[in-house]
């Protein structure tokens, strides 16, 4: 007759139960959502920063502004509004270069770009920009009046009063020869509507000509102006 014991049962495994079962990928999902988070954190910070640090300067420009002669801040507003062609309080790099030229800082273009840089603020997209989302345009920096207010404040402060002079001299000086005769004297003042006598432009001549050559050179110029 047989035997009817049953066979004994396979101890159950503890890993069966993870048998079939795909990996999860939430966490990693999880860590790129994360970091692409800490990436604009990271962009909205350093563009606060920076917002902060262009209004730090402007106090202080205004304050520096405060500094400045009617006149000096005068030729600032008009450098400014000879070249902000289209009358938005903002200019453009080559508006900016010119604007800074005519108050006496020739500046290359390194140096034009920095301060754009630093200090401007993007222009708003056009409406070809807008519509053509294929391509990638540059963004265009603009300079505020109270920006640029601030950095030429700054900037002819910190200027050699003797720099000024001699941009002075040069208006005077006609073809560049290095000293200032009777016909400049004479040009100038009809240039400026002031009227002199022909005695009395000789007179300054003499007055100022300290070598006696019948001319007022670049450093008895200066010396006139320094006195």
């Amino acid at each position: 007759m047989a035997s009817s014991t049953a066979h004994p049962s396979f101890p159950t495994r503890p890993y069966a139960s993870n048998l079939g079962k795909l990996p999860d990928r939430t966490s990693g999902t999880a860590f790129g959502a994360s970091t692409t988070q800490a990436h604009r954190e990271a962009q909205r910070l350093e563009r606060e920063r920076e917002r902060a640090e262009r209004e730090r300067i402007e106090r202080e420009g205004q304050n520096q502004l405060a500094e400045l002669t009617e006149e000096q801040r005068e030729e600032i507003n008009e450098a400014f509004g000879l070249f902000d062609l289209d009358k938005d309080k903002r200019i453009d790099y080559h508006e900016l270069k010119v604007a800074m030229k005519a108050l006496g800082f020739d500046l290359p273009k390194s140096e034009i770009l920095s301060i754009l840089q630093t200090h401007g603020v993007p222009a708003a997209p056009g409406p070809k920009q807008q519509s053509d989302k294929s391509q990638n345009h540059p963004t265009r920096l603009l300079l505020s009046l109270t920006s640029f207010q601030a950095i030429m404040s700054q900037r002819i402060l910190a200027r050699d009063p003797r720099d000024e002079i001699l941009r002075a001299f040069e208006l005077f000086d006609e073809g560049g020869k290095g000293k200032i005769n009777l016909q400049d004297l004479r040009r100038v003042a009809r240039e400026l509507g002031e009227g002199l006598e022909e005695e009395e432009l000789v007179a300054m001549i003499e007055e100022f000509d300290l070598d006696g050559d019948g001319a007022i050179s670049r450093e008895e110029f200066v010396g006139i102006c320094l006195q």
